[in-house]
């Protein structure tokens, strides 16, 4: 596997736009050096007769009953409101002529 060196971690850090201080640029070169030493050794797994998924765990979506109960009147909700324009509110204008 190739070696990561300071040179490759600057250029990286480049092309994300990330402002990188010289002080961290072997932080960064050892821990990017892991990274793909991790990557090789996934490499090795046989993962000929693995389906293709687009998750790792199955998401199932958990449904329940939809029921309609009434909380607040709407007069009640409109009456909480600090200025109102008969049924709705009023708020401050945010955009100009």
């Amino acid at each position: 596997m190739t070696r990561i060196n300071a040179s490759d971690v600057r250029k990286v850090a480049e092309l994300a736009r990330l402002n990188l201080p010289d002080d961290q640029i072997a932080t960064y070169t050892v821990e990017l050096e892991e990274i793909l030493s991790y990557v090789e050794q996934l490499k090795e797994i046989d993962t000929n007769n693995v389906p293709p998924t687009s998750r790792a765990v199955e998401v199932i979506n958990v449904m329940r009953e939809d029921h309609v109960e009434v909380t607040c009147s709407r007069e009640d909700i409109l009456g909480q409101a600090p200025q109102r324009e008969g049924d709705f509110f009023r708020v401050p204008k945010i955009l100009s002529d």
